[in-house]
């Protein structure tokens, strides 16, 4: 069984994800590292090297990668489903949980800086925030079509763990 765990940059997929994984005995992946690795770049060069396309067709290739995988919990990028058919191959592979957050926390959260992400380099302030506000109104139609949709800026891991719990038991877990 996969596990896809969707949603903005900052909402927690990667730490949720660890945790997750960690609980149910499952693997972990988290594609950003994965493509940063195959690359041998972060994602912010691949980017500002390679452009955001080829970023895309190398996330999908990633993804395509993982699906082969089983058991195990995956961090997708914030826009993995929104790109290619990876929404359609994350639903038909497993279970989509989109880590839905307010964007006044998501920016809160981006603000601090610590990892560079490329599509809100140097912003701060109202402009961050109105920058997460449209990125995010654009990807909502996408993050929907999740399985399970989580508030995890109200709830932790014993929850999400709950909701899931009848993917798992479909799946003989």
């Amino acid at each position: 069984m996969l596990i896809f765990l969707i949603g903005f940059m900052g909402s927690g997929k990667s730490t949720t994800g660890r945790l997750l994984a960690r609980d149910l005995s499952f693997g972990f992946a988290d594609i950003d590292n994965l493509l940063e690795e195959r690359e041998g770049m972060a994602v912010t060069e691949i980017f500002a090297r390679k452009g955001e396309e080829y970023f895309r067709k190398a996330e999908s290739e990633i993804l395509d990668a993982i699906l082969g995988f089983e058991r195990t919990v995956v961090a997708c990028g914030g826009g993995t489903p929104c790109f290619h058919d990876n929404m359609r191959k994350m639903k038909e592979a497993g279970v989509t949980v989109y880590l839905k957050v307010p964007p006044d926390i998501l920016a809160r959260r981006l603000s601090g800086g610590g990892r560079a992400r490329p599509l809100i380099a140097g912003m701060k302030g109202a402009r961050l925030n109105n920058h997460i506000r449209r990125l995010l109104a654009g990807r909502e139609g996408w993050y929907r079509q999740s399985d399970i949709v989580f508030n995890s800026a109200e709830s932790g891991t014993a929850e999400l763990f709950s909701l899931l719990r009848p993917y798992l038991e479909q799946q003989g877990r």
